[in-house]
């Protein structure tokens, strides 16, 4: 199924479906409604929001952490796959800005307290 021309790309546009393109790649999609850690939604499971909270920075520092040493091992010619690199430090980004969002949300919900009147 390869897209010589503008017209063919146009052609399996139209004709293809996802299975099929992702056989014939050869992918390996994982089901994104599954977890890997099940442990992480179970709601029998007593985690304090605090607890919560620190995960998930721990989380984003170690995607942090993992985006400098593919970066590191890039420019030191240790890697050539720039690819990897590239996918790291998108992940520590978007990870980062996830975070972030949480943060300011999490300030306006303590603004939103401190001006109720008791």
């Amino acid at each position: 199924m390869a897209i010589e021309t503008l017209g063919s790309m146009s052609n399996i546009l139209k004709t293809g479906d996802t299975k099929t393109w992702t056989k014939s790649a050869d992918l390996k999609l994982k089901d994104p409604f599954t977890l890997d850690d099940a442990t992480k939604l179970n709601p029998s499971n007593d985690v304090s929001f605090n607890e919560m909270l620190l995960d998930s920075i721990m989380d984003v520092n170690k995607l942090q952490k993992d985006a400098n040493l593919a970066i590191q091992k890039l420019a030191t010619g240790k890697t050539k796959n720039i690819h990897e690199t590239l996918l790291a430090v998108e992940k520590a980004d978007i990870a980062f800005r996830a975070m972030n969002q949480v943060r300011i949300k999490v300030i306006d919900a303590y603004k939103e307290i401190m001006r109720m009147q008791m």
